[in-house]
């Protein structure tokens, strides 16, 4: 019969065991839990990437678009904070940026209102996609979208690219339809972007997720780069908060864009920035102000 020390001895060897076995459990889910880290932030950042090339046809080669996000296991990233209150009226910065893809003349810079509704019919050749501007969260990016409606500078114009992984947009407003042409000008992001601090966004930008029904702005990732084109959300996308909201589609524009990401992209932009020209090609007949 073991002696009570024997007992003990045997008690203590279990325990040991035991305790082994957790702290290797352990060790598991932490290796599991940062490699699914990893593979998160490579998701979002890839997915970013597509759209931080959005505007530079010669710059197609630089980034990819990133996989599908809504198919990964990381968590959905949470929408941007709410716009901070503006002034009745700011001043806008419009500076001269190249040559204008079709002629067009620079829009007002001084007392730009904050307030007042703004709703852009558009007539495409796909189905019609109304806008609803929003002037109060992005008052220098709607003065220009107006101002560029208001010369006709997107009637006529293509949309030269349909994003079906990861990123669930349809990019417009270049007259060439090649992705580089813009207005001649260029200005500065508003929100979300400046919700934050820069040295953050420069630093390491957390996601936010622009929602199904946003609109934004393209641009190349370098400061000032906003100028004509823009994009059309139908699907949640997880993004840096470096693309300025400033409007959202109507419900006929959201069953418009559906029917044009159902049918897909030729996969001219695979791999980098992804994406390609829409298999049903999508031309603006008219943009007019409501």
């Amino acid at each position: 019969m073991p002696s009570n020390e024997q007992r003990r001895e045997a008690a203590k060897r279990k325990l040991d065991r035991r305790l082994a076995r957790q702290a290797e459990r352990a060790r598991k889910r932490k290796r599991l839990t940062i490699a699914g880290s990893v593979f998160g932030v490579v998701v979002i950042a890839a997915a970013a990437a597509g759209v931080y090339y959005l505007t530079r046809g010669d710059d197609q080669d630089a980034a990819a678009a990133g996989p599908d996000t809504s198919q990964s296991e990381t968590p959905k990233a949470g929408p941007p904070p709410e716009p901070k209150a503006e002034p009745a009226t700011v001043s806008c910065s419009y500076r001269d940026n190249g040559q204008a893809a079709k002629p067009v003349q620079k829009p007002t810079e001084a007392d730009v209102s904050t307030t007042g509704a703004h709703t852009v019919a558009i007539q495409s050749s796909q189905g019609p996609i109304g806008i609803q501007l929003d002037a109060g969260a992005s008052p220098c990016t709607v003065n220009s979208f107006v101002n560029l409606v208001n010369q006709d500078y997107y009637t006529g114009t293509p949309c030269h690219r349909l994003s079906t992984q990861g990123l669930k947009m349809l990019q417009c407003g270049d007259p060439t339809g090649k992705g580089d042409g813009g207005p001649g000008y260029g200005f500065d992001n508003e929100y979300p972007t400046d919700q934050y601090d820069p040295q953050q966004l420069q630093a390491n930008p957390e996601p936010v997720q622009y929602k199904r029904g946003v609109v934004a702005m393209a641009n190349t990732g370098q400061p000032g780069s906003n100028g004509s084109q823009f994009f059309l959300l139908y699907g949640d996308s997880e993004l840096a908060p470096n693309y300025t909201i400033f409007g959202t589609v109507d419900e006929a524009g959201l069953q418009t864009l559906d029917k044009i990401a159902a049918a897909g992209d030729d996969g001219s932009m695979n791999p980098k920035p992804g994406g390609g020209k829409p298999n049903l090609p999508v031309t603006f007949d008219s943009v007019k102000m409501a």
